[in-house]
């Protein structure tokens, strides 16, 4: 069990990563018109972050949470990069489920309307996630 628990971190970083690629490819997809493939992408970056949601909160629960050890101006970055992507994690929950789910029952134009927001916030929470992770390593 601690080993599993131990690639934990490894796996969210992995997932946030995957997640930020298939945002950025949903936009692209969706920017040239392809909506059939744009829904696939953010169906996957859907199921790709709630995969991560489970496994962060497995890691949370059996290990708690990593304190950052660095000192100094590191500590500051760190801890800005963290609160805001902590903030806008929560932020993005709903945006993102209202999103899809008006995306899905083919109600464009309130999809359009919210997914200028979702689009940012989803790929920043998803990319600083795995900056906190880096910066987090030396001390797992």
């Amino acid at each position: 069990m601690a080993e599993v628990l131990s690639a934990l971190p490894l796996v969210n970083a992995i997932l946030n990563s995957i997640s930020a690629v298939l945002i950025v490819s949903g936009y692209v997809l969706i920017k040239r018109g392809n909506r059939d493939a744009h829904k696939k992408a953010m169906l996957a970056a859907v199921v790709t972050s709630g995969l991560f949601l489970v496994s962060y909160l497995i890691k949370t629960w059996f290990h708690g949470t990593t304190l950052y050890g660095g000192t100094g101006i590191m500590r500051v970055i760190y801890l800005t990069v963290l609160f805001s992507h902590l903030t806008l994690a929560i932020a993005v929950v709903p945006l993102a489920l209202v999103s899809v789910v008006s995306g899905l029952q083919s109600r464009f134009g309130r999809h359009r309307r919210i997914a200028r927001w979702t689009y940012p916030i989803w790929l920043y929470v998803s990319v600083t996630g795995v900056l906190v992770y880096l910066m987090l390593r030396p001390y797992y």
